[in-house]
């Protein structure tokens, strides 16, 4: 009798063995037991409801600069994939750049290529080489797969690993805000900060590589981080930094990662 109850357990880590995935650059196998279609359809489906609740900034200066470097390190992830047999990881991508007329200082992006940011944030890249850290962060995120990963930890956590299309018919709303603060959408989900300072990492790291490809300078994410360090001291912190610790030891460790990233480097 015994052994048939440790049947569900068993089933359970055979599951997470075969829905592991591995991180490009850094070859971490991670949890990965959404489907990348699945993925894809919520994520376009968030992406518009966002869109139709959020103003768009009428900066033109500002939104031709975002729109460029987001272009750039599109340019630039894709064709580190393509050198690493890696493209179908961009099947299905469609690139998209929005700047929203909001103050708050944040930015994401969804899988599929959508990335939003907040117009609060550009006082604080200053430039275009500050704005290419931000958004070859946040893109790395998405290529890195820590979304699935994120929501597949989550699902486990809140819903026992029940498939995502069932949460979404059983429990909508809590399946929504759960996607929401695992791309930094909404607010701090604390459920997840244990799991986000590996990503955080991962992020860094990809995130500079990538933005040297494209001809930024990765020195940059020094005074960047530093920037948004002071930022986090105040009352408030920036929602930007819900999950993204900016300390004395992520900028040690970008510092550590600097030399890597410039071998990428074409100014």
């Amino acid at each position: 009798m015994n052994g048939w109850k440790k049947l569900p357990v068993l089933f359970l880590v055979c599951l997470l063995l075969a829905a592991c995935a591995t991180v490009p650059i850094t070859g971490r196998r991670q949890l990965s037991m959404i489907p990348a279609g699945t993925m894809l359809s919520m994520s376009h489906q968030q992406y518009d409801q966002f869109l139709e609740k959020h103003e768009l900034s009428d900066d033109k200066a500002a939104l031709k600069m975002v729109k460029q470097v987001g272009k750039d390190i599109a340019g630039a992830v894709e064709a580190y994939l393509k050198q690493n047999d890696l493209e179908k990881r961009l099947e299905n991508y469609d690139w998209e750049f929005k700047l929203v007329k909001d103050d708050t200082i944040n930015a994401w992006c969804m899988p599929g290529g959508k990335v939003v940011v907040y117009t609060g944030i550009l006082p604080v890249t200053k430039n275009r080489t500050g704005l290419a850290v931000v958004m070859g962060h946040e893109i790395a995120h998405a290529v890195a797969n820590h979304g699935n990963e994120r929501m597949s930890q989550g699902m486990l956590l809140q819903f026992g690993g029940v498939a995502l299309s069932e949460a979404l018919k059983t429990q909508p709303e809590a399946t929504r805000q759960l996607w929401m603060a695992v791309y930094g959408v909404g607010g701090q989900i604390g459920l997840m900060l244990p799991y986000s300072r590996l990503h955080e990492k991962e992020a860094d790291r990809l995130g500079l590589i990538f933005m040297a490809m494209a001809g930024y300078d990765p020195g940059a994410a020094v005074n960047f981080w530093q920037r948004m360090a002071e930022k986090k001291e105040g009352k408030n912190p920036p929602e930007f930094l819900s999950t993204h610790p900016a300390d004395d030891t992520r900028i040690d460790n970008i510092r550590s990662i600097i030399p890597e990233a410039m071998q990428y480097y074409k100014n």
